[in-house]
């Protein structure tokens, strides 16, 4: 095989259940899919299609289909993913790759629990996630005159397990580029910690993005030596292809940061959830009231993972802006208004989008049904490392970046007026 999709295809051998034993130095889950403490494939799910299937077979949802999409809209009505958060990619890398293109991008959408994906002239894709589970895959077979079949698929796992995803099922944004001598696409997973020289190769960016440098915009078959010294800023899709299907004119570029960020926080809580089951279930198994090691009711293999995921919550490596970044699809505008807000109005949503992502560097992730399920002593190691970073009693020049005194006091000060089951040793942040 040489078409773009490559690059994924190289992260097939994760489809399995068992990682084998030469990717075992990589840093990520180890432990089977289908170990008694995880059972992703038979195990129940309550992600929002699995609710939505439910409601269709009850009767109490129907959607409808169009000519022009299919039941897109219905569906993303359904499951309220907004319109506005819409993003288009023509880099070849889905099962349904034949029928991607530059004159007919995939278009994605999203809220904080479920991703669709709609290809014209094709079936819809939907990832979900599960709070117990982590992300469930679906194909959504549509054909005029009939209801549309939700089938739950593991092909996506070709691309969606591999060490970009921690080892576990879950999300991965791709850069892709050219491809290279023998035919093979180039590129690899981005996230906010990406430099944005090297982000979104094979992706429409619209906004008004100043003197960002970036890869999209520009035909993934353009050679490096030939690429524009600066992206085409476009602030719409207008004149790119047909837009017909599309119901928005944009693919977003604060939409596309903050799925970039989603993303992996989606991989990071999936992980340490699956991980923290996994300890427990063996402690069980060798009649153990705790794991082996734990300290404060803490295994300590989750203490590493928490370090590293709490670094990315608080943004402490996140790529700085090159300068301000403006949505034109009303994403930014739509975002922020969900909240929740302290007595102040401030928001763990806010956009800042002129030096950095967002405003206070905490993910709102933290109020997601995912962070809310993670077992008690995941919970607890995330908590303890959060607290730690933000009363400023762990020193490191990293976080001086991001972590200035007012921003770690601000975001105490919010999760302390908006986060239910917040411990009540976050208190007042002095230094």
């Amino acid at each position: 095989m040489r078409p773009a999709t490559a690059i994924a295809l190289a992260a097939a051998v994760f489809a399995s259940a068992t990682l084998g034993s030469a990717l075992a130095q990589q840093q990520g889950f180890m432990q089977k899919f289908d170990d008694p403490a995880i059972q992703y494939y038979k195990g129940p799910h309550t992600d929002a299609v699995a609710k939505l299937m439910q409601g269709m077979a009850d009767g109490t949802v129907t959607l409808t289909y169009e000519p022009s999409n299919g039941y897109l809209l219905s569906l993303l009505k359904a499951l309220d993913v907004p319109l506005q958060s819409q993003l288009t990619v023509f880099s070849q890398t889905s099962f349904q790759a034949s029928l991607i293109n530059e004159k007919n991008p995939r278009a994605l959408y999203f809220n904080d629990n479920v991703a669709v994906g709609w290809v014209r002239g094709g079936n819809m894709e939907v990832a979900a996630e599960d709070p117990r589970q982590g992300v469930i895959f679906y194909e959504v077979v549509q054909r005029a005159g009939e209801p549309p079949a939700f089938e739950r698929t593991q092909k996506c796992l070709q691309c969606h397990v591999s060490w970009d995803t921690f080892g576990v099922p879950g999300y991965t944004v791709l850069s892709t580029g050219p491809n290279d001598a023998a035919g093979y696409a180039t590129g690899g997973a981005s996230n906010d910690t990406t430099p944005f020289p090297m982000r979104w190769g094979g992706w429409y960016v619209t906004g008004k993005t100043g003197p960002m440098d970036h890869m999209g915009n520009v035909p993934i078959s353009t050679p490096p030596a030939a690429r524009p010294a600066h992206p085409p800023q476009l602030l719409s899709l207008r004149g790119q292809f047909d837009l017909a299907g599309y119901p928005t004119p944009y693919s977003d570029v604060v939409a596309l940061m903050t799925l970039e960020h989603q993303s992996r926080m989606v991989n990071y809580l999936t992980w340490i959830g699956w991980q923290a089951r996994v300890d427990a279930e063996q402690a069980k198994a060798n009649g153990l009231l705790t794991p082996p090691g734990a300290a404060s009711g803490i295994p300590a293999d989750l203490r590493p993972i928490a370090d590293d995921l709490v670094d990315y919550m608080l943004f402490v490596d996140e790529a700085p802006l090159p300068g301000p970044v403006e949505g034109t699809s009303g994403f930014t505008q739509y975002f922020s208004a969900l909240g929740p807000a302290d007595a102040q109005g401030r928001s763990l949503r806010q956009f800042d989008l002129h030096h950095w992502l967002m405003r206070y560097p905490c993910s709102y992730m933290i109020y997601a049904p995912i962070f809310d399920a993670l077992p008690a002593t995941a919970k607890a190691a995330i908590y303890e490392r959060l607290w730690n970073v933000l009363s400023g009693q762990v020193h490191d020049p990293r976080y001086a970046a991001r972590l200035t005194l007012a921003n770690r006091r601000a975001v105490v000060e919010i999760l302390r007026a908006t986060k239910k089951g917040l411990p009540s040793y976050f208190g007042l942040v002095t230094h």
